[in-house]
């Protein structure tokens, strides 16, 4: 039984606040950090001495056990500035304790009680809400993780774990469309292992395809299953989904796909909308027909980074497919504009999505 021993977040403030040396007019995703961060410590099995302290550099030593043995996880969110009012927005960070936790125990993590994620990440949004951007497009990043510190050189789940949430003020993570390549030699991820989970070794897999990809003009790897790169799972940094025929389909949720969380929202939002939604297997051959017969109105990758990003070429076996961009009344741009709205409270919120801060 995890239990938790917290009475109050202790509070030390930063006297010294980089507010200033921000250009809030560029933010480059993830450059910049706020003057504060969210620690409590998880020994003698129970999570203690919550506390929020000046932004700074960590001291580990050579031996921490996540080093060598991957024990990490992470989640990211974000917070708006509304439209309507002065409160700070946050989007679904309860779904993101939720998915932190399922992440946790694939890697033999102790989970972590919904009030420390939840009154952690309220309290940064109190103290940084200076840092959440007032331009369009624009939010405060929110990164949850969590990490072994046993100093201790052995394949054991460690005893000792950190968990921290710092927050970046960030842009668009992409500019423009997307020209994606279909992965048909590297594997990310297989059905058994950790390609649900947010965990650090769960990206590394997908950096030197993606590097190699990039060298070709390509910004992203689309992923295949492992067994037979038949059926499409997601892209290197989002799931992804295909109009076609006016059917939304993307790739079902399994132990090698991310249960996204904005992929979820849009899931939802299009039900509602009227749209005839499929969750399930995905073939290349199936999206490759589609653009040849003209029946591919949409592809998109869906992320809390990114939210959607339109696809306009996909590289299958050295041939490029072009798609076409969205109609300005488009599926992805409708869905959009309502996801937004309701982050900046221009909108209610009929999901019971958001938390006002």
């Amino acid at each position: 039984m995890i239990t938790a021993d917290l009475t109050n977040i202790r509070i030390e403030k930063n006297n010294f606040s980089s507010i200033k040396s921000v250009d809030f007019n560029q933010l480059d995703f993830g450059k910049y950090h706020t003057d504060h961060m969210y620690i409590v410590d998880y020994g003698d099995e129970k999570w203690f001495d919550a506390r929020v302290i000046p932004f700074q550099n960590i001291s580990l030593s050579p031996a921490t056990a996540s080093f060598h043995y991957g024990q990490t996880v992470f989640e990211g969110f974000k917070a708006h500035r509304s439209k309507t009012s002065n409160e700070i927005i946050l989007f679904r960070p309860e779904k993101h304790w939720e998915r932190m936790n399922k992440s946790m125990e694939r890697i033999c993590m102790p989970t972590l009680p919904k009030d420390i994620f939840m009154d952690g990440v309220i309290e940064m949004a109190k103290m940084e809400r200076d840092w959440v951007p007032t331009q369009d497009g624009c939010s405060l990043y929110f990164r949850p993780f969590v990490f072994a510190t046993d100093a201790f050189i052995r394949v054991k789940p460690s005893d000792n774990y950190y968990f921290i949430v710092f927050c970046s003020p960030v842009g668009a993570y992409f500019s423009g469309e997307l020209k994606v390549k279909i992965e048909t030699d590297y594997v990310r991820s297989s059905e058994g292992g950790i390609g649900f989970a947010k965990s650090g070794g769960n990206y590394a897999a997908s950096l030197l395809p993606a590097k190699k990809a990039a060298k070709n003009g390509y910004q992203q790897i689309m992923w295949t299953d492992a067994k037979e790169h038949k059926y499409i799972e997601e892209t290197g940094a989002s799931n992804v989904m295909f109009l076609i025929d006016n059917v939304l389909i993307t790739p079902s949720l399994s132990s090698s796909i991310l249960d996204g969380v904005t992929r979820d929202s849009i899931i939802t939002i299009a039900k509602d909308m009227g749209y005839k939604v499929e969750e399930r297997k995905v073939t290349v051959d199936e999206v490759i027909n589609a653009i040849k017969n003209k029946t591919l109105q949409e592809a998109f990758g869906t992320g809390t980074a990114a939210v959607i990003s339109p696809i306009s070429v996909i590289n299958y076996l050295n041939v490029d497919y072009k798609i076409d961009a969205p109609k300005e009344n488009g599926f992805s741009r409708k869905v959009y504009k309502t996801l937004n709205d309701i982050k900046y409270g221009i909108i209610p919120d009929p999901y019971n999505w958001t938390i006002r801060v």
